[in-house]
């Protein structure tokens, strides 16, 4: 089920003890070579609604983001990585517990709480003596409620707490902790959950958002870190309509014949590349370049909100679907992992994942005790240059819970998706069609059935997500 593209010395099995790593003369970096045993500082920078095609290293022609396509070629880039689900909370539900969504707190957008009792990888890395900061757009705990990040094992949180307050770009107000930080911008028709359209924009969100990952490092650079930053590029914002790609210039876009809100969709990847590039280049000057595990990929495919037209530029790809499909375009993402002298430069891996491998994969760099009975498996053979010791899913499996719903379960190279829930499988060979346009279920009875029976193993009911005849106003489009 998986190849490496390129060839790689073998690399030790884990961080401890590893030496003779190249560091920065800085302070930073003879405090870092001192501490040789300190775990790793891991970084998830988490776009939304990027997708699978958005960026040069998967075929992107048009739009620039040579920051992310370095990293590309100084890390690994998988093919076959999942988003937890094919629109925001949930993925974020999934990323954040290590269970997909038969089995997650958060299966859909609806603004539930995460609980007490669900542990976060936050929590699972605050135990090994991390400094945790979620620096973006949380979207599993309104304010005051038992899932803010300050409660789910956050020392520090800077952005919006649920998905439709960061619709808006230029809001009057963010969150820093469990306060409001009120911005210049002015928004006239603002709604109770800060949504709206600025009638004068003077702060950009993702600019603020940008900079307060980056003093993050800055102050923890001497501790090992944990920063989840949870970008809202290229998301649209939904209440503007047509003019809903709000980013404060189109840049080397402006002089394209492209319709406006192309252009805006393009700076906004852009922007976003530029200041992935700006961290990295920080982790580098800090000396922290070699100590540091830096994860991107996007909550799921690209969307088609704001007068974004996901087919102009190709943002998905080869692939079928986009946000809010179970088809691959909908939840295959753009991965990328970037770790200089750990994890071996120029591979680009077929391995297949998803989110809920990231809990235990963090735990697993980190030295921490994974929680039980999660869904995910640890990532760290393949990131560490052993792939023949990766273990490997029997299946992996979402579910959606707006119209249509929907299911889908991938095994092997076999991908079924239920329209709606658990309705007629449609069977797909995805070695062989990742378009999905051959329907292969009337010829392989035998495979339908068994990946029937992982969707029913899958689902564990909740009285939270309910099916639409059961509960329609349970669904919520956003």
């Amino acid at each position: 089920m998986k190849t490496i593209s390129s060839t790689f010395l073998r690399l030790p099995a884990v961080w401890l003890g590893m030496a003779g790593v190249l560091l920065s003369a800085s302070p930073a970096g003879r405090l870092a070579a001192a501490d040789s045993t300190r775990p790793p500082n891991i970084v998830f920078i988490l776009a939304d609604d990027l997708g699978y095609g958005d960026l040069g290293c998967y075929g992107q022609q048009r739009i620039c983001t040579p920051n992310l396509d370095r990293m590309a070629a100084e890390g690994i880039r998988f093919t076959q990585a999942y988003a937890g689900s094919t629109v925001c909370a949930p993925s974020r539900s999934v990323l954040m517990t290590g269970l997909h969504t038969g089995h997650t707190r958060i299966r859909g957008n609806a603004r539930y709480p995460l609980q007490p009792e669900d542990v976060t990888v936050a929590e699972v890395l605050k135990t090994r003596g991390y400094r945790t900061g979620l620096i973006g757009k949380w979207g599993l705990g309104e304010a005051d409620s038992t899932g803010i990040p300050n409660r789910k094992g956050f020392d520090y949180f800077y952005g919006y707490h649920n998905q439709h307050h960061a619709h808006n770009y230029y809001p009057t107000f963010l969150w820093r902790n469990q306060t409001k930080v009120f911005l210049r911008n002015e928004v006239p028709n603002e709604d109770p959950q800060g949504g709206g359209i600025a009638s004068q924009r003077r702060e950009y969100s993702h600019d603020l958002i940008a900079r307060e990952a980056l003093e993050f490092v800055e102050r923890h650079q001497r501790e090992p870190f944990f920063l989840y930053w949870a970008l809202t590029l290229p998301h649209a914002n939904n209440e503007a309509g047509k003019q809903g790609m709000e980013v404060p210039e189109w840049g080397e876009y402006a002089q394209t014949d492209w319709p406006e809100p192309q252009k805006g969709h393009a700076a906004m990847i852009t922007r976003l590349d530029r200041d992935v590039g700006r961290l990295l280049a920080q982790l580098k000057r800090l000396g922290l370049d070699e100590h540091t595990v830096v994860f991107f990929s996007s909550d799921n495919g690209p969307h088609r909100e704001g007068g974004n037209d996901p087919d102009f530029n190709d943002s998905n790809g080869p692939l079928r679907g986009i946000k809010r499909a179970l088809y691959e375009g909908g939840i295959r993402v753009p991965a990328l992992v970037r770790w200089p002298g750990r994890v071996p430069a120029g591979v680009v891996s077929d391995q297949v994942w998803y989110f809920a491998d990231f809990l235990p994969t963090a735990a697993e760099l980190a030295g921490a005790s994974r929680p039980a009975n999660l869904d995910g498996l640890s990532l760290a053979p393949t990131l560490l240059g052993r792939p023949a010791e990766q273990k490997q899913h029997a299946y992996l499996y979402w579910e959606f819970y707006e119209r249509p719903t929907l299911q889908a379960v991938r095994s092997g190279n076999w991908k079924a998706v239920a329209i709606p829930f658990g309705g007629t499988l449609e069977l797909y060979d995805l070695a062989t069609d990742p378009g999905e346009s051959r329907d292969l279920a009337s010829a392989n009875p035998q495979i339908v059935e068994q990946l029937r029976r992982y969707m029913t193993e899958a689902h564990v009911p909740d009285p939270l997500w309910q099916l639409p005849k059961a509960n329609p106003a349970r669904q919520n489009p956003r």
